[in-house]
């Protein structure tokens, strides 16, 4: 079986990952595709559960053997990619596949999967309101920051290529908006 496949795009800091969170603990069909990439560790992450971190020659090794759905040099020498691997594990327990990506991954997968996947982009509020989240977030340094905001204002200019725009300025309201949105797909 393969399942449909839900986007959720957003820069840095915009709050994807934890609408992601939410669409997990409310769609139960709904299986999160645990991302690759290069970057170092987070010391709150763990390896194949937030994501497969590898060396960025383990990363490009995985490009050149086509092991990868897509990919984004996001960051110079910094990858994140879909393995396919991911997918198969989560169609193989009948469920639908979630993505948390970046920009140019959710642009990537919805040209992939086409009318099989929704992409759904969550707007900050600002770019202030960004970069404050990111400063409170505390696991980036001042020169991560700068780069992620001037790399989130380039994002935010592709949000057209998505099939929906949600504002997250409340987060309960963003939340909810996003459920709906995709309850209403996977039916």
């Amino acid at each position: 079986m393969q399942g449909k496949t839900v986007v959720i795009s957003a820069p840095s800091g915009a709050g994807k990952t934890s609408i992601v969170n939410f669409l997990i603990d409310q769609v139960s069909s709904l299986e999160f595709s645990i991302s690759a990439c290069s970057r170092e560790k987070r010391l709150e992450e763990t390896d194949g559960v937030n994501y497969h971190f590898m060396s960025s020659p383990q990363f490009q090794e995985m490009i050149a053997s086509n092991n990868l759905l897509e990919w984004e040099e996001v960051y110079p020498d910094q990858y994140y990619g879909t393995l396919h691997s991911e997918l198969e594990r989560i169609w193989s327990e009948k469920k639908h596949v979630i993505f948390d990506v970046d920009v140019m991954g959710g642009i990537n997968i919805k040209k992939h999967f086409s009318s099989n996947c929704i992409s759904i982009f969550i707007m900050p509020p600002s770019i202030s309101a960004l970069k404050e989240r990111l400063s409170h977030r505390g696991s980036d340094s001042n020169t991560s920051i700068s780069k992620r905001i001037k790399k989130a204002e380039e994002e935010i200019s592709k949000n057209k290529q998505f099939d929906y725009v949600v504002l997250n300025d409340d987060f309960s309201i963003a939340c909810n908006e996003v459920l709906k949105l995709v309850t209403n797909f996977l039916k």
